[in-house]
């Protein structure tokens, strides 16, 4: 019956792509589009975020909604002509579990037709996302192991966004430009980039990569865009270690200010619609009344609801932007990140205010004081909208400006090499690369998240205390300590494999090949000049073996943290520093010389259109995963209470009404997001009155509107604020704040999901 199914699916696919094709000849699509987007916040409670690797950095609220967005380009030949899907995720960084478990999907909905050749999957790395997602056992250990929701809700969403992509193809075009971002991203490692030839330093204007690299997908029968991706290096590190709110940091806040300026734009011509700025959705039919005097004696009569049950997909429906197939979809990817941060201030001494010390990014020998300032310092929020703006605006201005059209051949390739056992040719000797191992300088942490006390980057010696501690779990092997040298190793994860392997030895390197523009999808963070190093390396080979084929047009970028994760990749100059970037380049010295290696076997197949052997699969560790997080509490309200109701009221301001800026609130008795994440829903919602009707403006999807969780000391109940800080150009008028969710699930009953709205207030 399965395989009946599948063939029935096939029929179909294979029907509407016929149709397609047919309306692409007519409409001259050069090749078939298509994107796809879908929630994967995750749990916004109690959950271990990945990134600072800091075990009190829980998630406790949602600044605004993380998200898989997807593209998919195929050749307009035929319905089984090349393809491939790029999908660009909300999150730390990609996984290799979540890759696996993908594919299995995806061949079960769509045969071979999209594979681990031609699919794409990487991460943003936003240090603000619900960890415990990835299959290494050193990815896991601050989220306290495997975290089976954080992982379903990733999956999920990456199959649904490629589905959604899928049957959206229709032929189109694809025009790309590139442009420099100012001022989203300075160098947090200066002293380990210096280290680099300055002959090699002389050939670049900084010591940060500040181009972006923008597709702009135009639907040909159409001729209106539905989306656009960019590349661009910053770290996800404008939210510090001590948020706890779910966010997309600065490239996610960038995708959501984008696709709210595409929406408001589109529609900004009727007559009727106001539309608000680039950090807010709000489009409001002029239809309110904005008599404050009025409006203040019809809000003093709306008192709060109280809780009350309501649907399964109420909540949805009270979202802003309903995610139907049609949402423009705007993403923003990230590249060779390693030793960028947003943090464009510097970094400085939480004690004294002086810049740290040059080479070790310390203070007094301490690496904790050491911290960088971003844009909105001290302010992280406004730092990360400030970031996540520049790098928007020059999404927009590359966006409208795009004029050369893509043309030319779609293809791709793949292979799994083991990190650990490589022999590269280097300057006529052979040299290896090693197991996975890191560094002191890997606890020492950086700029934008300092580590442990006790360590400082660039230190190459261990003190015997942590050596001991150190050996308690795994003394490192001769040959690793000498083949890591000059770094010390303090931690040899490529030789710890109990309970199960605690660091990648196979690893995937891909290229994809759309005209002109070539992606090379690495599974870790490259420092910059390492990042120029392999993509000058990738051109020159598919230059010289590409028979005219690749010329100095061709296009490369780097997208870093894609289909696995292996930490950081610095140039062999910088990994003698030992700063933090080489402290965590796991496999050795000659790591960059062995992936340019890898990628010029991968280069010279593509441009003579050989094939390359798959290489040996990467492990599938589902069935060791082990899990020690703490489930829900709070399972019933206080006695009298139903779910739903007022803890804390709005507090009304003495004037009677808001100005723009103020941060009205309201508490609610609530329970564990973990009962139900409200995929594609909503936990917190503005509305607005109008007539007699109250009309969602703002949810927790928006830059503006927080929903914060925590727990009530005295009854251990859930309690859930609502908090908006009203946008400068919100339209006057009532508004109140409602919140959903949604109770425990028993073995006898379903999910009852509850609502509840606060008192009205006016906004003048």
């Amino acid at each position: 019956m399965k395989e009946k199914s599948h063939d029935i699916q096939s029929l179909v696919v294979a029907l509407c792509v016929g149709f397609a094709l047919l309306i692409g000849d007519v409409n001259g699509g050069e090749y078939l589009i298509g994107v796809g987007s879908y929630d994967m916040t995750g749990p916004a409670a109690g959950v271990n975020m990945m990134g600072y690797a800091n075990l009190d950095q829980n998630t406790a609220g949602i600044h605004f909604r993380l998200r898989a967005r997807t593209f998919i380009v195929a050749e307009a030949e035929s319905s089984q002509g090349a393809r491939f899907a790029f999908v660009n995720l909300d999150a730390g960084m990609a996984s290799q579990l979540v890759t696996i478990k993908v594919l299995e999907r995806l061949k079960s909905r769509f045969g071979n037709l999209y594979t681990e050749e031609n699919i794409a999957i990487s991460g943003i790395h936003t240090h603000a996302g619900p960890g415990g997602y990835l299959q290494y056992l050193i990815y896991s250990i601050t989220s306290l192991g495997f975290v089976q929701q954080s992982f379903d809700a990733i999956v999920t969403a990456i199959e649904q966004s490629i589905v959604q992509a899928h049957n959206s193809l229709k032929p189109g075009s694809i025009f790309i430009n590139q442009g420099d971002v100012e001022n989203a991203g300075i160098n947090r490692s200066p002293s380990a980039y210096l280290l680099n030839p300055p002959e090699e330093r002389a050939r670049y204007a900084a010591n940060v990569d500040k181009e972006m690299t923008l597709l702009k997908f135009v639907d040909g029968a159409s001729e209106k865009s539905i989306g656009a991706f960019s590349w661009y290096a910053t770290h996800g590190t404008s939210m510090s270690k001590d948020n706890k709110l779910i966010s997309g940091d600065n490239k996610g806040a960038a995708a959501r200010f984008f696709e709210d300026w595409f929406t408001s734009s589109t529609k900004s011509s009727s007559s009727n619609v106001i539309t608000n700025s680039s950090t807010s959705n709000l489009l409001l039919p002029l239809s309110f009344d904005i008599d404050n005097e009025k409006s203040n004696e019809k809000t003093e009569k709306i008192k709060a609801t109280g809780g009350s049950r309501c649907g399964k997909t109420t909540s949805q429906g009270s979202k802003v932007r309903k995610n139907d197939g049609s949402l423009f979809v705007g993403a923003f990817c990230q590249s060779n990140v390693g030793d960028v941060t947003p943090n464009v201030l510097g970094a400085f001494c939480t004690d004294s205010g002086k810049p740290c010390d040059f080479n070790h990014s310390s203070c007094h020998g301490s690496d904790l004081l050491c911290v960088g300032r971003g844009p909105g310092y001290p302010d992280e929020i406004l730092s990360t909208k400030i970031v996540g703006e520049r790098q928007f605006q020059k999404a927009v201005d590359l966006f409208k400006s795009a004029s050369e059209k893509l043309s030319g051949k779609i293809d791709y390739r793949h292979v799994y090499v083991n990190f650990t056992d490589i022999e590269v040719e280097l300057n006529g000797n052979k040299v290896k690369t090693c197991p996975a191992g890191l560094g002191p300088g890997f606890a020492a942490g950086t700029t934008d998240g300092p580590g442990v006390f006790g360590f400082q980057q660039g230190d190459t010696e261990i003190n015997k205390l942590w050596k001991k501690l150190r050996d308690v779990l795994k003394k490192p092997s001769p040959y690793q300590e000498d083949c890591q040298k000059p770094k010390a190793i303090l931690l040899s994860s490529g030789e710890m494999f109990e309970p199960y392997a605690w660091a990648p030895a196979i690893l995937p390197i891909q290229m994809l090949r759309l005209g002109k523009l070539v992606v090379l999808s690495v599974p870790g963070e490259f420092t910059t000049m390492a990042g120029r190093r392999l993509r000058e390396a990738v051109k020159e080979t598919l230059m010289i073996k590409g028979n005219g084929d690749f010329d100095n047009d061709t296009h490369i970028v780097i997208a870093g943290l894609t289909n696995t994760y292996s930490q950081y990749i610095a140039t062999f100059e910088e990994y003698k520093h030992q700063r933090y970037e080489a402290a965590s380049t796991l496999y050795g010295p000659h790591t960059l010389s062995a992936y340019i290696q890898e990628f010029n076997i991968l280069a010279k197949s593509m441009a003579k259109g050989e094939k390359v052997a798959k290489g040996p699969s990467p492990p599938d560790l589902y069935s060791v995963q082990l899990s020690l997080s703490i489930n829900p509490m709070g399972d019933s309200p206080p006695p009298n209470i139903k779910f739903g109701d007022i803890k804390q009221d709005i507090a009304q301001p003495k004037s009677g009404s808001f100005e723009k800026g103020d941060r009205p609130s309201a508490t609610f008795w609530s329970t564990d997001p973990r009962y139900d994440l409200l995929t594609e829903g909503t936990y917190a919602v503005v509305e607005m009155l109008q007539g007699e009707r109250w009309i969602p403006v703002y949810d927790d999807d928006d830059f503006c509107l927080y929903y914060k969780w925590k727990l009530d000391n005295t009854t251990w109940n859930s309690l859930a604020t609502i908090e908006w800080e009203v946008p400068k150009d919100t339209s006057s008028g009532a508004y109140r704040l409602r919140h959903f969710g949604s109770s425990k699930k028993t073995k006898d009953t379903p999910n009852e999901y509850f609502t509840g709205a606060s008192s009205a207030f006016t906004v003048s």
